[in-house]
């Protein structure tokens, strides 16, 4: 596979439910989205068939319940992601958004010495 299929929002959440929780059934994986807003069961269940369709997902249908499993790794995802918005919404300034993101809601003290050792290690110091 030479481009990673580009996830749609609904689908990102059915991934992050899987990616945090690994295989899952559809009614495990609409359990946990209910929790956070008003989402039909069929509307998962088609969701989760598209995904499979797109590469997204894979389906185990040697159990009553079919088990889905990401095919492509958390990182990787975030990274094409992160590539994405970089390019469409900051003209391609990694600077711009990181100063949009840290103004943008509040970071704690443990991700702003993540930051720091992060901007210490690109600019050649030790970490």
């Amino acid at each position: 596979m030479n481009t990673l299929p580009k996830p749609t929002e609904a689908e990102l959440e059915i991934l992050q439910v899987v990616w945090e929780h690994g295989p899952s059934t559809v009614r495990y994986v609409h359990e946990q989205l209910v929790q956070h807003r008003d989402i039909g069961y069929t509307t998962t269940l088609k969701n989760m068939q598209n995904m499979v369709q797109k590469g997204l997902l894979t389906r185990d249908e040697s159990a009553k319940s079919h088990i889905y499993s990401t095919t492509i790794p958390q990182e990787k995802t975030q990274k094409l992601l992160i590539d994405r918005l970089l390019e469409t919404a900051f003209g391609g300034s990694a600077g711009r958004m990181v100063m949009q993101a840290l103004g943008h809601r509040k970071t704690s003290k443990e991700e702003l010495e993540q930051i720091k050792a992060l901007i210490k290690k690109l600019e050649g110091g030790k970490s």
